[in-house]
C-alpha cells in the first residue's frame, strides 16, 4: 500500500508541474541548472527513525531566477518516491540563485528495504523573464540503509608484544520494522589510533561471518584505541564503531 500511495503522490506532483507524459527535459529560453547537491555529499543514510535532509539546486538565467516549483521530486528503485517541501530560492548574484528544500522521510512509512540504492532528482526552475527548465534526473545520489558496528578489544591491560583480539558485530536497519539485524559477509577495516593522536590508521581488512560477527588480531605496541570501520556499498551506509581503548604495559 505504501508503494502504491508513493506512486500516486509522485504522479500528482508531476501533474501539478504540467510535465509532458514522456517526462523528458523541458527547457524554455536560457535557464540552466548548474549544480544539484543532496545532503551535502549525495549520500543519504536512513536509520530506523524519521529524518530530514536538504536538496540544493543552483540555477542561472540572464534575467535572474524567480523561484522553483512546489517541490523537488526524488525517485528511487522499485517505485520509491519522496517529495520535498516548497523550495526557497536565494540570489547569489543577478543571474544565479540557489534553491533549497527539505525532504522528510519516515522509513517505516515511506520506504521498503528494496528502495535502497541509486535515486534521482527531478526539479523545475522558473526565471524572472518567463523562461524555465524542468530537469529530469538532474542528479543521481545514494539512499542507503544505515549500518552499525561494535568493537571490543582484549585483553585489557595487555603487555607490549602480546596479541590483541578485537571482536564485534555488524548490523543493518530493516526499514520495514525499524529493527537492526545481523549484516554478514562484509569487508571491514580494523583501525588503530595511538594515544595522544587524532589519526586513525588501517591495521588490516577482514571479512565478517555470514551472520555479521567480526574478529581480528593485532600485536600490542602502545596505548591506543581500536575500532572497526565500514565503507558502505550502493545500498548500505558507511559507519564506524565506537573506539575501545587498550592500556599497553
Amino acid at each position: 500500500m505504501r508503494a502504491t500511495l508513493g506512486v500516486v503522490t509522485g504522479a500528482l506532483a508531476l501533474s501539478a508541474l504540467a510535465v509532458p507524459a514522456a517526462q523528458a527535459d523541458v527547457i524554455e529560453g536560457d535557464t540552466k541548472i548548474t549544480r544539484v547537491v543532496v545532503d551535502g555529499d549525495n549520500q543519504v543514510q536512513v536509520g530506523a527513525t524519521a529524518k530530514k535532509f536538504k536538496v540544493t539546486v543552483t540555477a542561472t538565467d540572464n534575467s535572474g531566477i524567480l523561484d522553483a516549483e512546489d517541490s523537488i521530486d526524488l525517485y528511487g528503485p522499485n517505485y520509491g518516491v519522496l517529495i520535498s517541501d516548497k523550495p526557497t530560492c536565494t540570489a547569489v548574484n543577478a543571474t544565479t540563485s540557489t534553491c533549497s528544500a527539505w525532504v522528510a522521510v519516515d522509513p517505516k512509512a515511506d520506504l521498503f528495504n528494496n528502495n535502497a540504492g541509486t535515486w534521482t532528482v527531478d526539479v523545475w526552475i522558473n526565471a524572472k523573464d518567463g523562461d524555465y527548465i524542468y530537469k529530469e534526473n538532474a542528479l543521481a545520489f545514494k539512499l542507503q540503509r544505515a549500518t552499525r558496528l561494535t568493537a571490543n578489544a582484549s585483553p585489557e591491560p595487555v603487555r607490549r608484544g602480546k596479541v590483541i583480539t578485537v571482536t564485534g558485530r555488524q548490523t543493518r536497519v530493516n526499514w520495514e520494522n525499524g529493527l537492526y539485524y545481523n549484516y554478514g559477509s562484509q569487508y571491514v577495516r580494523l583501525q588503530y589510533k595511538k594515544a595522544g593522536t587524532t589519526t586513525w590508521t588501517n591495521v588490516k581488512t577482514i571479512k565478517g561471518t555470514t551472520t555479521g560477527y567480526l574478529s581480528a588480531t593485532t600485536t600490542a605496541t602502545y596505548d591506543g584505541s581500536y575500532r572497526f570501520a565500514y565503507s558502505g556499498n550502493s545500498i548500505s551506509g558507511p559507519t564506524a564503531s565506537a573506539a575501545d581503548y587498550i592500556d599497553v604495559q
